[in-house]
């Protein structure tokens, strides 16, 4: 079911800064920010050539503001992988016990593609998100 990793998404208080920190100490290509207000972030993205780094920084009411209140530093929020059938995928988990967060259906997300997001509880304790690929 599970295709390739997509990406490793880190949660930053200072999108600018982080993209810095990528661009000029670790010699990376960095996205332009992209404002996504229905998932409430701002997003750059970093290619490593086999999959990315997401930074997130809070735009709003954002779930990114309440981790970041626990992790002022910022950190490791999410890992996401790429799936063949978003539908399929989500009804396969479903039917295994696992929750799907919000209601369930797919939103797009900031590659123009369904994603999912599945409760950490239910993935030792990570936040996962699934993409279609």
């Amino acid at each position: 079911m599970l295709g390739r990793l997509n990406h490793v998404a880190i949660a930053v208080p200072d999108i600018a800064a982080a993209s810095a920190v990528y661009r000029d100490t670790l010699g990376a290509s960095v996205t332009a920010p992209q404002a996504l207000p229905e998932h409430g972030v701002t997003v750059v993205f970093i290619d490593l050539g086999n999959t990315k780094i997401e930074l997130l920084e809070p735009l709003g009411d954002s779930p990114i503001a309440a981790f970041l209140a626990k992790n002022p530093a910022g950190g490791m929020h999410h890992v996401c992988y790429e799936v063949d059938d978003i539908i399929a995928a989500r009804d396969r988990l479903t039917a295994a016990g696992a929750r799907v967060l919000g209601d369930g259906n797919p939103k797009i997300g900031a590659h123009g593609k369904p994603v999912l997001f599945l409760h950490p509880k239910d993935f030792m304790g990570t936040l996962v998100e699934l993409e279609q690929a």
